[in-house]
């Protein structure tokens, strides 16, 4: 017997342990059990809720009538912009690119100053839309 110290042996004498470890979702709204964690933004600041399937559906019901609305942007990450603020990034799809050339061939035609390059300025491509019925 040896007191003051414990000796456990190496490795292949001692039985290895298992861990498992659970995360339980529970429902932001009610404290009952969640099905899904949601992911949304609004306002540019990106938001995280735990729901319920019924809490889920309410959610997306509310919601429908502005997503149906909206413009989809794309998805991507967060990206810090080094300002104090966060902004989400995105990839240009084929159909961004075509829309950008088709914008930028119009306003040149138009004598509107449109970079060959970059962003289009927001008042560019409302004035776009609106002349094309869009």
């Amino acid at each position: 017997m040896h007191i003051g110290s414990v000796h456990m042996g190496t490795t292949e004498e001692r039985p290895l342990m298992a861990k498992r470890v659970i995360h339980e979702l529970i429902d932001d709204i009610d404290g009952k059990p969640a099905a899904e964690s949601i992911v949304f933004a609004l306002d540019g600041v990106q938001y995280e809720i735990d729901l319920s399937a019924a809490n889920a559906a309410k959610l997306r019901d509310a919601v429908a009538p502005f997503v149906a609305a909206a413009t989809k942007v794309g998805r991507g990450g967060v990206v810090a912009t080094g300002r104090g603020r966060e902004v989400r990034g995105r990839s240009v799809t084929r159909g961004d690119r075509d829309q950008n050339r088709a914008i930028r061939e119009w306003a040149q035609a138009k004598g509107i100053d449109v970079s060959d390059r970059g962003r289009i300025k927001q008042d560019i491509v409302d004035r776009y839309h609106a002349e094309a019925g869009r």
